[in-house]
């Protein structure tokens, strides 16, 4: 829009400064003149006035003026907590007859923003309005309307502009909501103890009299059977937790719905404890010495997570070699107090080359047995003394191992080999991927072994063999407990770096571990994690084939049916998003794994109301208002838009039914056109006449 604006304007053609003077001197030749009262004075004053009029070079400017439409700023929150219910739905209605009503100003330009979830960070809807007006001129800017639940977590202590700022918010006011305020959830927890969770359950919104009582509080862990507890509202409450195994365990907490409330999506929490062992206590027995002896307690020793009991025997009990009592040992073997009375509070029980030469009776063997059926781990490294009627294979204890030797002669092995892993062995986690292990057909790249036994296997899994297919390395599972039977006492080669070696120690360890039950060396699992929004489920197992199909059911019900991903080492991937917070479950139908998944905007949901209190230190400070759209979703009650000048009101009272914008009447001149009143001329001719009536006037 183009108009013409007229002034008159001086464009003096002496300094201002000289102006001044030459006024000076004019008004004291004036003065003798009044104090004479001589004639024509007035017509000496008025040349005077004319010739320092024609000096000041007065024009008339007329200057052409481009106004420039204002610019009005439309936010829209698209948060998580901004798309509740219908609250979506009703600023997208708002927004459109918003637009269709800033149409109506010819100038008015509207420009809109939208602000997205804002990961775990909560809403920053000041800071995308600030990077918004960073390209509209302050001196154009009419106000900011911003639609919105209310719900910002970065407003400034003032704002950064002085145009209106309007907050719009959906539904009605008197909004309420209940939420589970985790106050301290531990990560971590040891095996066999128990942890505690710090939790307040919370009513929003509600008078302080009304927000009392009790709440009932459901405590779910892995899909077991929930538990039910009642909380009293507003104030901490511990729930004791158990850890019964190692990995991580799923705990889910839910409030019961309070009549009214916005929405139930923070009324339950989700939180993840792993399970870990405090020591693991290991006792080694070690029978004949040999080269490798040394080899388990190294090992042993170097995890500092491990309290190792080790015991050499010598020589039975019955055995008489004359030796003086002050060469024995000080301590005699405790055997009823290792084997029977502390014999549960070790986690592994290790025979390296041990042979039954009645040291330990068969009920002790017995006991052993029974330890490991119910959960305990045995490792057994033999010999030749594995053979023969001393072997361990003849005592209660052969009841548990999956194999037992050849008899006579076939069961003693001797000349260099290199151990191989199975077809099985490169999908147990105890040997899949070890460094130098056999790829298909080919040999393996670690060095040799000279000595090995041949047995019969009766159960387990063989997952590393000599290479003529007899077993090496067998593992298996006996009822709640786990053992592993190495039939070579040459392992420990590989840590001298024989031949160039090999991964004993690393082989080993693995072997301990899973001995243990260590979660990450389970050879038949399945996991399941959440991780920026993705959920990824890993089966494993040793079975050969297809891995089946994955059932995962989403925290609102829903259930998913997807293949996995054969990755090799018998691993399966399924990766499927996961965006609702709560307790994902996937099973392939013999395993079931659960998998918490956080809220992903945790502030964001910490308050699910619509709510004005946050922003309206900046309406204030800007001469802002706040209206409502009302509890009609389908008709939400938008205010007008009005064009206010700059000073006055620019929000009503807070019944009123419309929102002022700043008219600013911000310009570019295009033109100017400068016309001189007082042309040389013009002046001269009347100066000089003036001048000359005034003379004649005084000489009369």
């Amino acid at each position: 829009m183009q108009n013409a604006i007229s002034a008159v304007d001086f464009a003096p053609i002496l300094p201002a400064w000289l102006l001044v003077a030459l006024a000076v001197l004019a008004l004291l030749a004036l003065v003798p003149a009044l104090w004479r009262r001589a004639r024509g004075v007035w017509w000496r004053a008025l040349s005077f006035a004319l010739l320092l009029l024609a000096l000041g070079n007065p024009r008339l400017v007329q200057e052409t003026r481009e106004t420039r439409p204002d610019i009005a700023l439309l936010v829209q929150d698209r948060s998580d907590s901004a798309r509740i219910g219908s609250r979506g739905a009703q600023m997208d209605a708002a927004r459109a007859a918003l637009e269709a009503d800033a149409a109506r100003f010819p100038d008015l330009e509207l420009r809109t923003l939208d602000v997205p979830e804002g990961g775990n960070q909560g809403t920053r809807l000041m800071t995308a309005i600030d990077r918004a007006l960073a390209d509209i001129p302050r001196a154009r800017l009419a106000g900011v309307l911003a639609l919105t639940d209310g719900q910002a977590h970065d407003v400034p202590a003032a704002p950064s502009f002085d145009a209106p700022f309007h907050t719009i918010l959906p539904g009605a006011p008197g909004e309420v909501d209940r939420r589970i305020r985790v106050i301290e959830a531990p990560g971590f927890g040891i095996v066999g103890r128990s942890v505690e969770l710090r939790l307040a359950v919370e009513d929003l919104g509600v008078p302080a009299a009304q927000a009392q009582g009790a709440v009932r509080l459901t405590i779910r862990r892995d899909g077991n059977p929930p538990r039910v507890e009642s909380v009293p509202l507003g104030r901490e409450h511990r729930i004791t937790i158990p850890i019964e195994r190692g990995g991580p365990s799923v705990v889910e907490i839910a409030a019961d719905q309070r009549p009214g409330e916005v929405s139930t999506l923070n009324n339950r929490a989700v939180v993840t404890i792993n399970g870990v062992r405090d020591r693991l206590r290991v006792l080694l027995v070690s029978g004949e010495p040999h080269s490798g002896e040394r080899t388990w307690r190294r090992l042993l020793k170097a995890d500092p997570n491990v309290d190792l009991v080790h015991f050499t025997i010598l020589r039975p009990p019955e055995k008489d070699d004359l030796t003086p009592l002050n060469e024995l040992a000080l301590i005699a073997f405790p055997v009823r107090e290792l084997f029977q009375v502390k014999l549960r509070e070790f986690d592994l029980i290790v025979f390296d080359r041990f042979a039954n030469r009645g040291i330990l009776p068969p009920v002790y063997l017995r006991n052993i047995a029974d330890y490991v059926r119910d959960g305990g781990a045995l490792l057994l490294s033999v010999g030749p003394e594995f053979l023969g009627p001393t072997s361990l294979a003849a005592t209660p204890l052969g009841q548990v191992l999956p194999a037992r030797p050849l008899g006579g002669t076939e069961g003693l092995a001797e000349g260099a080999f290199r151990p191989r892993v199975t077809d099985a062995g490169a999908r147990h986690p105890v040997t899949q991927g070890l460094t130098g292990a056999n790829q298909g057909e080919a040999q393996p790249q670690w060095g040799r072994w000279y000595r090995h036994l041949r047995a019969g296997t009766e159960s387990g899994t063989t997952v590393m063999d000599s290479g003529d297919g007899t077993p090496l390395l067998q593992l298996d599972r006996v009822g709640e407990g786990r053992v592993a039977l190495l039939l070579s006492d040459q392992i420990w080669l590989w840590s001298r770096g024989h031949d160039g070696g090999g991964p004993q120690a690393e082989l080993l360890r693995r072997a301990a571990h899973w001995l243990m039950k260590e979660p990450e060396l389970e050879e038949e699992d399945l996991l399941a994690r959440v991780e920026n929004g993705t959920l990824t489920v890993t089966r494993r197992s040793v079975e050969a084939g297809p891995p089946p199909e994955i059932t995962v059911t989403a925290p609102d019900g829903t259930v998913i049916r997807r293949p996995p991903q054969a990755e090799g080492g018998g691993r399966a991937v399924l990766a499927l998003p996961a965006e609702q917070p709560g307790v994902w479950q996937a099973s392939d139908g013999r395993r079931t794994a659960f998998a918490a998944a956080a809220a992903a905007n945790p502030l964001e949901i910490a308050d699910l109301r619509s709510d004005p209190a946050k922003l309206a230190p900046v309406a204030q400070a800007t001469s802002g208002g706040t209206r409502w759209l009302g509890a009609e979703a389908a008709a939400p009650a938008v205010p007008e838009l009005r064009r206010v000048a700059a000073g006055r009101d620019m929000a009503g009272g807070s019944g009123s039914g419309w929102l002022g914008l700043r008219r600013n009447q911000d310009h570019v001149v295009t033109g100017v056109s400068a016309l001189p009143l007082l042309p040389p001329w013009l002046a001269l001719p009347l100066v000089l006449g003036i001048a000359v009536l005034a003379w004649r006037r005084e000489g009369r």
